[in-house]
C-alpha cells in the first residue's frame, strides 16, 4: 500500500506545480460537509490510506502531515505510512499555525473551497493574511485530477417519502421555512445540508452510506418556492405531483450559474455548515450574505406526532431484532463458542434484515470485545477483528435505518464472569443514565445544562468520559442530527418537545474494557407534575432492549434506581414478549427478572 500512496503523493505534488502552490489541504469532508461521505468523495482516504471519520492531511512539495483526533491515535499509525506522513493532532497542532510555521512568507496554500465551510475559510484567510501567506482557491482539486479509477456515484433513483409518514406535505414545510427566511431579513436561503433538503421535499435517497439522502443543494425563497440542484437522472417522473407547486429541479452544475445571478439578493446561509465556494461566489456576484443558522434544522428536529409514531414503531421492531441477537449471543457463550467482532456485527444485522422496513445500518456497528471497547469509536473493519474471550465485557453500539425511523442503541454484555471493579464501573454509568432519563427540566433548558446529570456519579469517584452524552437523531435521516446535543461543551440550543436524543454515558479504561449504556429518548411535556409554576419537560424512552443485570452491583443503587431498572426491564418484557417466542421468549423472561 505504501508504494501506491507514494505514487499518489507524487501525482498531487505535480498538481501543486501546475497550480503554482506550495501546499494543498485535504479535509475529510466532501462538498456537502456531512459526516458521511460517498466512496467517490473519500479524498483523504485515497491520498493517505486513513479510513477514520475525522482528519485532515496537508501535502507540501517535500513533506506531508496527517492530523487526527484522540480516537484515531492507534489507527492512524496502523494505516498511514510514517515515512510519508508526519502524525499530528487535529486539536493540539492547529493546521493553519503549523503551515505558517512551516512555510516562508509569500508562499501559497491551495484549497478546494467546496470542501470547507465559509467560517473556516474566513478564519484561515485572516491568519494567512497576517503571516503574508496567500490562500488560493484552486479550480481543479489535485486529487480529483489524479484519481483515475475514482468510483462512480450511486445510480439509484430518488425515493418519494410518504406525506403520511412525514406528517406534513412539502408545501406546508416549505412555506413554514420560507416564513423563517423572511423573518431573518433574507429573500432566499441556501439549504446546503442534505437532510434539510430531503426533509423539505419529503424525499429520500441512497447516495451516501448510512444516510438515506440524495446528493444536492437547494435554494429556498421566502415565499416557499424552491429550486433543488441534483442529478436529474435520479429524479422520478411523478416528482412534481409529490412535492407540489413551486419546486423546480435543475442539474447540480447549474447551481454555480444561479449563484452568479444574485446581484442585490439577500441570501441567508450558515457559514458554519455551508461550503465557502457557494457563499463566496454569491458574494462576488453582488449578493448580500445574511449570516444565520440553517432554518430547517430546528423544525426538523422537533418531530411531529406522525414522525414520533414511526420512531416508536421502529424502535419496538429494532428491540426485537437486537434482543434476539443478545439471546443468541448468550446461548453461544454458554456453549463456549467464541466469535470475532465482525461475525458478531454481521449476526446482529441478520436479525434486522428480517424486517421488510429495514434499509441499512445507521452507522458502522461498533462491535468491540475486551480492551477494544476502551476506544469509544472503535471500528473492527480497520484492522483484524478480535475474537471474544471468556470472562470479559463485550460492547455493541449499533443502529438501523428503517423506512419509519432511525435507531441507535448500545448494550454492554458480560461474557462469562466479570470483576467487582467492572461491576462497580457499569453501575456508576447506569446511575448517570438513570439520572438523565428521569430528569425534569424547565422550558429553555439546553443539553449543556443537563450533561452533569449523567456524569455526577463517575465524577464522585474520580472518573469521566471524553465524548458527548447525547446527540439528536433524525426520522429516517441522520443518526447524528442537530442542533440539539447533550454534552460539556455543546451549543446552548434549548431542548424542545418532539426532539429525539441519545442518553449514552460511558466509561473507558485504556487497555482494559469499555462501557456504554445508550437508549434514545424523546422530549415531552411533564405528564404527571401537579402545581408546577413553570412549563416543565421530561424524557420518554424509545428503546426497548434489556440491560445486562449481571453487570450491576445492586448495593450501589438507591431504592429509586432499583425501581427504575426493574420497571424498565418489565416494560421491555411486556413490549417485546408478544413479538417473540420459544427459546428467545424464555431468554427474555429470564433476563428481565427483577433484581
Amino acid at each position: 500500500m505504501s508504494n501506491i500512496i507514494a505514487t499518489r503523493l507524487n501525482a498531487i505534488r505535480q498538481q501543486l506545480e501546475v497550480n503554482h502552490i506550495d501546499a494543498f489541504i485535504i479535509p475529510r469532508a466532501d462538498e456537502y460537509l456531512g459526516e458521511y461521505v460517498p466512496a467517490r468523495n473519500e479524498r483523504l482516504h485515497w491520498a493517505t490510506g486513513f479510513t477514520g471519520s475525522a482528519g485532515m492531511a496537508i501535502v507540501l512539495k517535500d513533506r506531508a502531515a496527517i492530523f487526527t483526533d484522540g480516537r484515531y491515535t492507534v489507527q492512524v499509525r496502523q494505516q498511514v505510512d510514517g515515512s510519508l506522513f508526519e502524525y499530528l493532532s487535529l486539536y493540539d497542532d492547529p493546521q493553519i499555525d503549523w503551515l505558517i510555521d512551516t512555510l516562508p512568507t509569500g508562499a501559497s496554500v491551495g484549497i478546494d473551497s467546496r470542501l470547507h465551510t465559509l467560517a473556516w475559510y474566513q478564519q484561515a484567510k485572516a491568519q494567512f493574511d497576517k503571516a503574508q501567506i496567500n490562500l488560493v482557491e484552486v479550480n481543479d482539486n489535485p486529487i480529483d485530477v489524479s484519481w483515475l479509477d475514482r468510483p462512480a456515484l450511486s445510480a439509484s433513483t430518488m425515493t418519494l417519502f410518504s406525506h403520511e409518514g412525514a406528517g406534513r406535505n412539502s408545501i406546508e414545510k416549505r412555506q413554514q421555512i420560507g416564513a423563517l427566511v423572511e423573518k431573518q431579513g433574507a429573500d432566499v436561503a441556501l439549504i446546503a445540508a442534505l437532510d434539510s433538503c430531503c426533509w423539505l421535499l419529503n424525499i429520500r435517497g441512497n447516495d451516501v452510506p448510512r444516510f438515506p439522502v440524495i446528493l444536492g443543494c437547494g435554494l429556498l425563497s421566502a415565499n416557499g418556492d424552491m429550486t433543488f440542484f441534483t442529478d436529474l437522472a435520479k429524479v422520478p417522473q411523478n416528482v412534481t405531483e409529490h412535492v407540489g407547486a413551486g419546486v423546480s429541479f435543475k442539474d447540480e452544475a447549474e447551481l454555480a450559474t444561479m449563484l452568479t445571478q444574485m446581484e442585490g439578493v439577500k441570501l441567508l446561509a450558515d457559514p458554519h455548515s455551508a461550503n465557502a465556494f457557494s457563499q463566496l461566489l454569491a458574494q462576488k456576484s453582488g449578493a448580500k450574505l445574511i449570516v444565520g443558522t440553517d432554518p430547517v434544522a430546528l423544525p426538523k428536529a422537533q418531530k411531529n406526532s406522525a414522525e414520533l409514531a414511526g420512531m416508536r414503531a421502529c424502535h419496538i421492531r429494532d428491540g426485537v431484532a437486537v434482543s434476539r441477537f443478545l439471546a443468541w449471543l448468550d446461548s453461544q457463550v454458554e456453549q463456549k463458542i467464541m466469535h470475532d467482532e465482525a461475525q458478531l456485527a454481521d449476526k446482529l444485522e441478520s436479525f434486522r434484515l428480517q424486517d421488510p422496513l429495514y434499509r441499512e445500518p445507521s452507522f458502522d456497528t461498533i462491535s468491540a470485545t475486551g480492551a477494544n471497547a476502551a476506544m469509544c469509536h472503535y471500528n473492527h473493519n480497520n484492522g483484524t477483528p478480535s475474537t471474544m474471550t471468556m470472562d470479559s465485557i463485550y460492547l455493541v453500539d449499533s443502529g438501523a435505518q428503517y423506512i419509519d425511523g432511525t435507531t441507535d442503541v448500545t448494550r454492554t454484555i458480560a461474557i462469562g464472569k466479570v470483576t467487582d471493579e467492572q461491576r462497580k464501573m457499569v453501575t456508576l454509568v447506569l446511575k448517570g443514565h438513570i439520572a438523565l432519563d428521569t430528569a425534569r427540566f424547565p422550558k429553555g433548558t439546553s443539553g449543556v445544562q443537563l450533561d452533569a446529570f449523567a456524569r455526577q456519579y463517575l465524577w464522585q469517584h474520580g472518573f469521566d468520559y471524553d465524548h458527548g452524552t447525547g446527540h439528536g437523531v433524525g426520522h429516517f435521516l441522520s443518526v447524528h442530527e442537530g442542533p440539539q446535543r447533550i454534552g460539556k461543551n455543546v451549543n446552548g440550543v434549548a431542548l424542545l418537545p418532539g426532539m429525539v436524543l441519545s442518553n449514552e454515558p460511558g466509561y473507558y479504561r485504556a487497555d482494559g474494557f469499555g462501557i456504554r449504556i445508550e437508549n434514545l429518548v424523546t422530549v415531552q411535556h411533564c405528564q404527571a407534575l401537579q402545581g408546577a409554576e413553570r412549563e416543565m419537560y421530561e424524557f420518554d424512552v424509545l428503546t426497548h432492549i434489556p440491560m445486562d443485570a449481571r453487570l450491576i452491583d445492586k448495593s450501589l443503587l438507591t431504592d429509586f434506581e432499583v425501581n427504575w431498572f426493574n420497571q424498565y426491564q418489565q416494560k421491555v418484557r411486556q413490549t417485546l414478549a408478544p413479538l417473540i417466542q420459544g427459546d428467545e421468549l424464555a431468554w427474555l423472561n429470564k433476563v428481565t427478572v427483577a433484581i
